[in-house]
């Protein structure tokens, strides 16, 4: 087992060379909202952004894909024309992913059964490496499907619906615990908490940054935003789990600092350039 540090970081982001250009660094995918949750698209492309990720695109139900694009004009949006996603979307989902680097899904879906369904078959026929989050983790569980070249994001909560019973409370079971998860779907798990839990199935890592600040919604959308910036440059999915709760874990170190019981997940998204700043030093 192995502790999460910035030097990492610092060897995912080495310095651009001065002949970069748009693309070079990523392109994700955002595939998530929905009539009753509208805000976590946006964040998650926020946390991708400030992550580096050279390009963003939220496709979402027409209500959070309009809100999300009012957002911020850094932010592509393409609305669906539903209030939530079902079966019937996967097709043009499909083909509005196309020349992208990776995908993030499941930040503020909602559960209903055709969303359920949707996700499933999005999995299914898309070959994009993927951060797989939030109500998406239910889609998954249970289901017979190999997640190659994914990250799954759980707290402990979800965790429990991808083990099928509530995880034990000790590190060393819940290390135990994640790497059968992760064998299973084929997948790295990335298990949030106070500490976090990171394995492929082989390979385990903790990362201790974080603050209790950070206990409030929103911050589950930003480590999503930024494992899948980290996805889209071509990180391999462990070392992207890795640094992506290091990197959420240090912003939110950073902003509380200034914020206290006031912070806001956009406060750590917007702190994220300088958790990377501080891992080069």
């Amino acid at each position: 087992m192995q502790s999460v540090d910035r030097s990492m970081v610092g060897k995912i982001y080495p310095p651009r060379p001065a002949s970069s250009r748009k693309g070079d660094f990523g392109k994700l995918a955002i595939i998530g909202g929905s009539k009753l949750y509208t805000g976590s698209p946006a964040l998650v492309a926020m946390a991708a952004i400030r992550s580096g990720c050279d390009l963003t695109r939220i496709i979402a139900p027409m209500r959070a894909a309009n809100i999300a694009a009012a957002f911020a004009p850094d932010i592509i949006s393409y609305p669906i024309d539903c209030d939530f996603f079902s079966e019937i979307h996967v097709g043009q989902v499909l083909d509005n992913v196309q020349g992208f680097d990776a995908m993030a899904i499941g930040n503020g879906l909602g559960r209903q059964a055709n969303t359920m369904r949707f996700v499933q078959r999005l999995l299914a026929r898309s070959k994009l490496p993927k951060v797989i989050d939030a109500d998406a983790i239910h889609a998954v569980a249970g289901q017979d499907m190999r997640l190659q070249g994914c990250i799954i994001t759980p707290h402990l909560g979800e965790f429990a619906a991808l083990f099928g019973k509530k995880a034990p409370g000790p590190l060393e079971s819940q290390i135990a615990a994640a790497k059968k998860v992760a064998n299973r779907y084929g997948c790295t798990v990335l298990l949030k908490g106070s500490v976090d839990l990171i394995s492929d199935g082989t390979r385990v890592a903790v990362n201790r940054t974080g603050s209790p600040y950070m206990a409030k919604g929103g911050t589950g959308d930003t480590l999503a935003g930024i494992a899948g910036a980290l996805l889209a440059r071509g990180s391999e999915p462990f070392a992207a789990a890795c640094c992506a709760a290091f990197l959420n874990g240090r912003a939110g170190e950073l902003a509380a600092k200034k914020l206290g019981a006031g912070l806001l997940a956009i406060d750590v998204a917007n702190a994220i350039p300088a958790a990377i700043q501080s891992c080069r030093k």
